[in-house]
């Protein structure tokens, strides 16, 4: 199943009909999306779509030759390949039409042979940027791939055309996934599994929420997404036993950095912040900071999350019970330890979907003003579960998220009133808009508030229909 992606897509068709040589960068997590969205773009198109892999260079050369020549011939002789890597990419600029040569999981080439990105830099200047191929580099290893393909230094530095970091899906196009499930459970399915294409494809709309976690998640037999963490981790890092123990100390709920250093018994806070570096460069952490700070980067308020859904709920409820859900008791686990706390993991998720909420009505000029930063704020005991600022303006927009099985009452308005007002205080903010979110609707006395008011009240089912 191919969904949304229209935004890459158009991006992708504008260079293609642009008729120069295009250069294009596309990178992200595995089980993002990239291929697929690159075999959609390929579709109906005169290309080659090379997947590299672990094998030796040579091999890695011998079947890029013979697709090379495929691409011209109705046969390929038995053996055929190219003498060198530059001989395989300037035979590129004899393709006929306008070709699409894709080489996917560029980084595996680069494993394999440090001197492929000078190499193609070289046959770049010389010949292929004169002529009409589009050349895409698609890989997955995002900290190699900004530092190898797309840093200051590397090679290919000013080649390319354009580029994309692919980004998991969002709640609105992760709910398209499972149109027989209420809003409410399309939006419980993405805060378990999140965003990412692979993983929402794994649950089913035909079975219950929980059917899906037994069968799909807590199952040590035969869950497709009993080992995927550890398989990520162990593929990606060099001491995955210590990035274990991070995020499992994060998905506890240590949030700072002295509390996650403690936590996770790995030494200093000095060490364990160089490894939350190389989390984030991965992309499965952030460091949060309130959305007040000017100067985020040298905020002391920073606190640390899991961004991936499915991995946050990994370390939460897998990791932690892995000896029992070994011995198959996978039953147990989900009643004991999963569904009495669902509720209270999904929250944090609800969180996240509003504030993209708020994004996504900025983009579209929704708000009265336009934001400059759109995040959350805490300060001394008081939170805000959203927070959108214009400090040029003094504007801001301050929201609360409920996800609770009751309606919000006018209790809950005014207690996000008072704490907003130490938010004011704090930033200088002296007009301020109100929005409340919540996933089971609002009382009559709270309506009839917010209509005197103009305060926003947003349900679950308005989320999930944002449009992204």
């Amino acid at each position: 199943m191919f969904i949304n992606r229209k935004t890459e897509l158009d991006q992708l068709s504008d260079l293609y009909h642009s008729e120069r040589a295009e250069l294009f960068v596309l990178y992200g997590r595995r089980r993002v999306g990239k291929t697929e969205l690159l075999r959609a773009f390929c579709a109906e198109k005169a290309h080659i779509f090379f997947i590299a892999t672990l094998s030796a260079d040579s091999e890695q050369l011998a079947t890029f030759s013979q697709q090379i020549w495929g691409f011209n011939h109705s046969e390929t002789p038995a053996g055929f390949t190219f003498p060198s890597w530059e001989a395989a990419f300037r035979s590129l600029a004899d393709l006929p039409s306008r070709p699409v040569v894709v080489l996917d999981e560029f980084t595996y080439l680069i494993s394999g042979n440090k001197a492929i990105p000078s190499i193609l830099q070289k046959v770049w200047d010389e010949r292929l940027k004169n002529t009409r191929v589009m050349l895409i580099l698609c890989g997955s290893y995002i900290g190699m791939m900004e530092t190898e393909i797309l840093g200051y230094q590397a090679p290919l530095y000013g080649r390319r055309t354009g580029s994309a970091l692919l980004q998991p899906f969002g709640l609105p196009s992760s709910a398209l996934f499972y149109s027989k499930y209420t809003p409410e459970e399309q939006f419980l399915a993405w805060a378990i599994v999140g965003g990412m294409p692979y993983y929402l494809t794994t649950f089913s709309d035909r079975q219950t929420l929980l059917a899906n976690i037994r069968q799909h998640i807590l199952d040590a037999r035969s869950g497709s997404l009993y080992s995927e963490p550890r398989l990520l981790l162990m593929e990606e890092l060099r001491e995955p036993r210590n990035y274990f123990s991070l995020l499992r100390a994060i998905a506890q709920g240590n949030t700072r950095l002295n509390e996650i250093a403690q936590a996770s018994g790995i030494g200093s806070a000095h060490t364990v912040a160089r490894y939350l570096d190389i989390l984030q460069q991965m992309r499965l952490i952030t460091r949060r900071v309130p959305a007040t700070e000017s100067q985020p980067e040298k905020s002391k308020r920073g606190l640390y999350q899991i961004d991936d859904h499915f991995l946050r709920f990994w370390f939460r409820y897998v990791h932690p019970n892995q000896g029992s859900l070994d011995l198959g008791l996978a039953d147990s686990v989900l009643a004991q330890r999963v569904q009495p706390d669902l509720d209270h993991f999904a929250a944090a998720a609800f969180e996240e979907a509003a504030r993209e909420f708020v994004a996504a009505g900025a983009r579209t000029g929704k708000w009265s003003f336009l934001p400059e930063r759109i995040g959350s704020w805490w300060s001394h005991g008081a939170e805000l579960d959203v927070l959108a600022l214009n400090q040029t303006g003094k504007t801001g927009l301050v929201g609360e998220c409920k996800w609770s099985v009751n309606p919000v009452g006018t209790n809950i308005l005014e207690d996000l009133k008072h704490r907003a007002g130490a938010m004011a205080e704090e930033s200088g903010i002296q007009h301020i808009l109100y929005v409340l979110f919540s996933r089971k609707g609002f009382t009559d006395a709270l309506k009839e508030q917010a209509a005197r008011e103009e305060i926003g009240l947003f349900t679950v089912e308005d989320l999930v229909q944002n449009g992204e």
